[in-house]
């Protein structure tokens, strides 16, 4: 499975810290935003990430993680020149696609505990997989409302009168018809091409599978200055209480066998010192100890 992750958009809820730099380029305690789904994607055995942001943002992006041939990853770029939606990514990420199936995951989302992405990507067999979360507040997310045997009943796009709490995180699976089903779709009346209308397609199609992430999974959407900071906290928190990094794409990378110890010492060296590095080091010190 291959992986997409957008990280576009003009940030407007952020301004002004976002006339300086992209959101997904804010930081979130001691990471760029943009390493939090990025090391959500590799913890779940994707190595191949096509990463689409506007033509002033890609060069930053680019700048900060390459080809990601450092972390034993492909890392390719793709232009979002306006705002058109969400599933508007798979339509730009139409030949990275090709007849893969793919995951898809916004960039200012994070994910701590264990969501279990590693054994869903690993089993997916078609159709599309979405991943819901209950809030507070639904009313600014879409909803999915499930029946009693926990099918999915309907979605509803940021609905006035939600019929559940389950808001659908941004992170999604799709086979290879996914690109089809966005070229039948019309805009909205915001003038986007919706996610939610590309997920009813498949509930229409009875091929739409919803997991429930529940008590123990942390789902942060970090698109305003109050859930930037909160975000920023909670990864700090369990940071300093758990004494492991969250999101280390490094770490990430090794464990799951993409790089091999020497490769992750000769990363570790080339680090300015930093508290990011002294944990790094850290690791390699107790993987050669192991040894």
């Amino acid at each position: 499975m291959r992986g997409i992750l957008l990280a576009g958009g003009a940030g407007s809820r952020l301004d002004p810290i976002t006339r300086v730099a992209s959101k997904q380029l804010q930081p979130v305690y001691d990471k760029p935003m943009v390493y939090y789904p990025l090391a959500t994607l590799v913890g779940a055995g994707i190595s191949e990430v096509l990463l689409i942001s506007t033509p002033d943002d890609l060069p930053r992006f680019a700048d900060l993680i390459g080809d990601g041939r450092q972390w034993g990853l492909s890392v390719s770029y793709a232009e979002q020149p306006a705002p058109e939606g969400i599933a508007q990514a798979l339509l730009i990420a139409e030949a990275f696609v090709a007849s893969q199936h793919v995951a898809l995951i916004l960039g200012d989302n994070i994910f701590h505990g264990e969501i279990g992405l590693d054994h869903h990507v690993a089993t997916f067999d078609g159709g599309a997989t979405i991943f819901s979360n209950p809030v507070a507040n639904p009313r600014r997310y879409g909803v999915v409302e499930y029946d009693d045997g926990g099918s999915v009943v309907s979605i509803e796009e940021k609905p006035e009168r939600p019929r559940s709490r389950h808001a659908v995180t941004g992170l999604y699976l799709y086979d290879s018809t996914a690109v089809a089903k966005v070229e039948s779709l019309e805009p909205s009346a915001r003038g986007e091409l919706e996610i939610s209308d590309l997920n009813r397609l498949y509930l229409r199609e009875g091929t739409l599978r919803a997991v429930r992430l529940g008590r123990g999974i942390a789902w942060l959407d970090s698109g305003t200055a109050d859930s930037l900071l909160e975000a920023a906290n909670y990864i700090a928190t369990v940071e300093r209480r758990q004494g492991v990094k969250v999101a280390c794409i490094e770490e990430i990378a090794f464990r799951r066998g993409l790089l091999s110890l020497e490769q992750l010492r000769d990363l570790v060296v080339a680090m300015p010192d930093s508290h990011y590095r002294q944990y790094l080091d850290e690791v390699v010190s107790e993987e050669v100890g192991e040894g």
